[in-house]
């Protein structure tokens, strides 16, 4: 449920912490979020996500809810300047405590960034997407954070002021070859860096190169930027095809591998060189 939605209720209690099933929540706690089967597609969107929790909440029929804001939110640490729709409310039985070791193993600084990115509502845009919501069901070391961008251009570039080391954008990316084929290309950074001024980034919009030029006139320092990419069959739905297409859907898995590859190299010597050896 987002925020909007849920200050239509009234007579809300707030609680400081909760007990369920023997597991004490608290304000301020971890979460894992495990929304229910047949949820809304918002909230399967944020399956596996982790957040920390900002308010315990009960209605006026008595039940309670957890507030959370998620950890991939750029906006998190804005408090009471946050826009609404940065805040979610989900029922106690959906959420996941994180144990306090992995609460301070996620207060590590992440060195690498996995970005996936696309449109799910348009065909074989939303193969990022698709490929970053696989990847978040991994457990990678700490230092490494994955998370789904989709088509929100502006936080991406704001994420990229963190300083990563490394970052691996996940997107479908045209070159002319069979539908599946999955690349890894490296970006002409120093192109990116000489024309990056006056970047334009829609707020609604995923423009890979757009957003890079952005982040570097931000101020951005990254050595190292790679694009895992993805033949599509069908872009933009001009063919009316929601969802992956079957080539594309069957790629999803071996782009998962290529990434845990790729950032497995990267934290063993620091240094990954891109490679048109395709991956099917």
């Amino acid at each position: 449920m987002n925020e909007w939605e849920w200050q239509l209720l009234e007579d809300r209690v707030k609680f400081d912490s909760l007990t369920v099933g023997g597991v004490e929540f608290r304000v301020g706690d971890r979460v894992r979020l495990r929304p229910r089967p047949g949820g809304d597609i918002m909230d399967m969107a944020l399956s596996g996500q982790t957040a920390a929790i900002e308010s315990i909440e009960q209605d006026y029929d008595g039940k309670h809810h957890v507030c959370v804001v998620l950890d991939s939110d750029p906006g998190r640490d804005l408090g009471l300047l946050r826009q609404p729709g940065h805040r979610f409310f989900f029922d106690v039985s959906e959420v996941e405590f994180v144990s306090r070791d992995e609460t301070r193993q996620m207060a590590v600084k992440p060195r690498i960034l996995v970005a996936g990115i696309g449109n799910v509502f348009l065909g074989d845009d939303g193969f990022g997407v698709e490929v970053a919501k696989r990847l978040s069901e991994r457990t990678f070391p700490v230092g490494v954070r994955v998370a789904d961008f989709g088509i929100r251009g502006l936080d991406l570039a704001y994420a990229l002021q963190d300083e990563y080391e490394a970052v691996i954008l996940v997107d479908a990316y045209p070159r002319g070859q069979h539908p599946g084929t999955v690349y890894v290309v490296a970006p002409d950074l120093a192109g990116l860096t000489n024309e990056g001024h006056g970047a334009v980034v829609e707020a609604h919009a995923m423009d890979p190169v757009a957003v890079l030029k952005l982040a570097f006139s931000m101020g951005a320092r990254l050595t190292t930027i790679l694009l895992v990419g993805c033949e599509p069959a069908s872009l933009g739905g001009e063919d009316g095809h929601m969802g992956l297409t079957d080539a594309v859907a069957t790629a999803v898995e071996s782009a998962v591998l290529k990434v845990e590859e790729l950032v497995a190299q990267l934290l063993r010597d620091g240094k990954v060189s891109a490679s048109d050896n395709s991956n099917r």
